[in-house]
This record gives structure tokens, C-alpha cells and sequence, in this order.
């Protein structure tokens, strides 16, 4: 495939992937008692709201560009929550973070499901069955790397919510840091020891779930 037919294919999945995890997280907090995203009409699934025009756009492009399509890294606008608004901050906000990883894990159920039944309608259509393979390749990896357990990556935040509050207070000193702390780790490859073995995880978990459909479609 050449690059634009890369981003033919890539484009639906990660629109798809990136909407529905910021917005699970605004549909979260204001369960919770947080409308401050809202408010914003970050709780929306329109992909606009949430696409960030460096982190989304410029940052994977140039990545891919420089490194030949071996490495591509972006994030969306992040959601705003303002986690003392929530009823019980120390433990919902385990739950407003979770969110946005549970909503890929759910996409990329989606997108198998369209994969099997692609192939079990018999359709070649390579372009369909790429987007499919996309799609769950996509929200495996977000799922995977947002469970990172680094502030502000949704893990980080689940692992604040976790700790006994003076140790949170201190682990979430972190948060200023986080992004370049993640750079480094991808950087060196040391992120590919959690990342790969909890995606390779997810996928065995996805397609157990899914093995009497496949029974039935085979």
C-alpha cells in the first residue's frame, strides 16, 4: 500500500477510535457529577471537537514521513474533567479514566465482528477487509498504550485512584512530566514491554469472546 492508500484506510478507524474515547470520558465525568467537558461540548461525537491539529495531525504525519512508517505517535484534544466536581473523586475518577480504553476495547469487538463477517460473506474487497484489520489494530493499541500507568495517561490516572492519597499526591506530581517520560520510554523501546504483551492479550481476549460467533460463521 502506498501512503494514500494508507490513510484511506486508517482514517475511518482512527476518527472512530479517537471520537469515542474522549467522548466516553465526557459521557463518564458527567455521570458522575463533572460537566465541565459538557459544558465545553466536548461530550459530542463529532470528531471535530476532539482532533487536535499538532498532536492528532502534524506530530504523526511528520513521524511517519521521517521514521518510513516505523513510527507514529499523536494524541487528541484531551477531555477536561475537573475531578473534584465528581460525588467521590478518589474513586470515580478511576472510572472517568477508564472510560476512553473501554470504549476501544469495545470498537475494536466492533471491528472484529466486521471482520468475521466479511469473511464469511465472501467478500474480497481488499480496501473493506483492511479497514476492518485497521480498526482493530487501532483500538487494541489505544486501548494498550492509554493503560500505560503514567500521569496523564489513563492508567496513570487509574493507579492515582488506587494509591492511599498521600502516595496519589505524590505519583500524580508526575502529570507535568508524563508526556516526555512516554517519548522516552517509546523511544528506547521500553513501552513495547507492556504495550505488545497486553495488546497480544487483548486480541487472545477478543477473539475468545467472539469464537461462537466464528463457530457459527465458519
Amino acid at each position: 500500500m502506498n501512503n494514500i492508500q494508507l490513510i484511506a484506510v486508517y482514517a475511518l478507524p482512527v476518527l472512530f477510535a479517537i471520537t469515542l474515547h474522549e467522548a466516553a470520558h465526557a459521557y463518564a465525568a458527567k455521570y458522575f457529577g463533572d460537566s465541565t467537558a459538557f459544558r465545553e461540548g466536548r461530550m459530542s461525537l463529532n470528531p471535530l471537537k476532539h482532533i487536535d491539529l499538532f498532536g492528532t495531525i502534524i506530530i504523526p504525519i511528520m513521524l511517519y514521513i521521517a521514521t518510513d512508517g516505523r513510527f507514529v505517535f499523536g494524541y487528541a484534544k484531551p477531555v477536561p474533567v475537573d475531578f473534584s466536581a465528581l460525588r467521590n473523586p478518589k474513586k470515580q475518577m478511576a472510572w472517568v479514566a477508564l472510560a476512553g480504553p473501554a470504549a476501544n476495547f469495545v470498537m475494536a469487538f466492533g471491528w472484529l465482528v466486521i471482520s468475521l463477517l466479511l469473511g464469511a460473506g465472501g467478500v474480497e474487497e481488499d480496501f473493506f477487509v483492511r479497514m476492518a484489520a485497521a480498526g482493530v489494530l487501532t483500538n487494541i493499541l489505544m486501548f494498550s498504550f492509554n493503560l500505560v500507568p503514567i500521569p496523564p495517561l489513563d492508567g496513570g490516572r487509574i493507579v492515582t485512584s488506587m494509591l492511599p492519597i498521600k502516595a496519589a499526591h505524590q505519583f500524580a506530581r508526575l502529570e507535568p512530566y508524563g508526556f516526555f517520560i512516554v517519548l522516552a520510554l517509546i523511544y528506547f523501546k521500553i513501552l513495547n514491554f507492556w504495550v505488545i504483551p497486553l495488546a497480544l492479550a487483548t486480541e487472545s481476549t477478543l477473539r475468545a469472546l467472539l469464537l461462537p460467533l466464528s463457530l457459527i460463521l465458519s
